[in-house]
């Protein structure tokens, strides 16, 4: 039987050579990526920055629009390309680029999450393992390491970048299956297939459309997607992530369904924030921005 733990966790992401949270306060946070630095909205940085907002040296900001569904637009100080440019994490490298939907193509708090998974599998080249919401596929290559991947994403333009991705890290040989389609259809579609993960990586969205229309709401539909997560999972599996975003909901209230779900396999149940560290400044150590709630199953062997 799985063992619940209640005390919760923090897995904080480092800044790396392309990557970093460079300060953060009064709702705003300054990030480089690469090259180029820029100004998001955060929330939760409520705190005051450690420099003067009128000294943060940005590319562009993005400006949110005043309604709650994430509108908004890019505003520019200094020449950025349009068309993205090149980033990378270990041996995965990927387009960054400013989206409409305020982020840059990629979700820098999950390197410690890759890095976890990797851990995982350590050792191993036939791990077959799936990505739900996909996206642009960072997550896919570094799993694509330890054998299969199933990369799952109902957006045509994304499941494209993640190809390109793929290309650019000189990774397009790896064994990935990409596939447009509703997640929580495709996932049903597995379990009735009969099939096993070694492990499951889901990030779904606070309320989205499959290709075909099909509505997701995440606190109607994600037990129903998780019960069927849990159905691809065996004894001998290892790992599932499921992170969410932009929600207001406990870390331990995601636990608690996987306690339920999982309560007949071994290993553990963890819950608890991704934060990312801000660059070190003249104070030392980095303040931590939590960014998202996550709970995970993990299964040692």
């Amino acid at each position: 039987m799985a063992t619940l733990s209640t005390q919760p966790l923090i897995l904080a992401g480092e800044g790396w050579a392309d990557y970093g949270l460079v300060d953060s306060g009064h709702g705003r946070k300054l990030e480089r990526y690469g090259a180029y630095r820029f100004v998001r909205p955060e929330p939760q940085a409520m705190w005051s920055p450690r420099v003067s907002e009128g000294e943060w040296d940005a590319h562009g900001e993005f400006v949110p629009g005043s309604d709650e569904d994430g509108g908004g637009r890019w505003q520019f100080d200094k020449a950025v390309p349009r068309d993205g440019w090149d980033l990378a994490w270990n041996e995965v490298a990927f387009t960054a680029q400013c989206t409409p939907f305020r982020h840059l193509g990629f979700f820098p708090d999950m390197a410690p999450v890759w890095d976890w998974m990797r851990t995982m599998l350590a050792g191993r080249t036939d791990a077959s393992t799936m990505n739900l919401f996909g996206y642009t596929g960072v997550g896919t290559l570094a799993l694509s390491a330890h054998g299969p991947v199933t990369h799952v994403d109902a957006s045509k333009k994304s499941v494209a970048q993640a190809r390109e991705n793929a290309a650019l890290a000189g990774l397009q040989d790896r064994p990935v299956r990409w596939m447009i389609d509703d997640a929580a259809k495709f996932a049903a579609r597995e379990v009735r297939r009969e099939k096993r993960y070694d492990g499951i990586i889901l990030d779904p969205p606070k309320f989205g459309r499959g290709p075909g229309g099909e509505t997701w709401r995440l606190e109607e539909n994600l037990p129903a997607l998780l019960a069927d997560c849990r159905r691809l999972l065996d004894a001998d599996s290892r790992f599932l992530f499921l992170t969410v975003y932009a929600v207001r909901m406990s870390s331990l209230a995601l636990a608690g369904l996987m306690d339920e779900l999982f309560a007949d396999l071994p290993g553990t149940i963890e819950h608890g924030d991704l934060a990312v560290r801000e660059d070190a400044g003249k104070d030392g150590e980095g303040r931590l921005l939590p960014t998202a709630i996550f709970a995970r199953w993990s299964n040692p062997g």
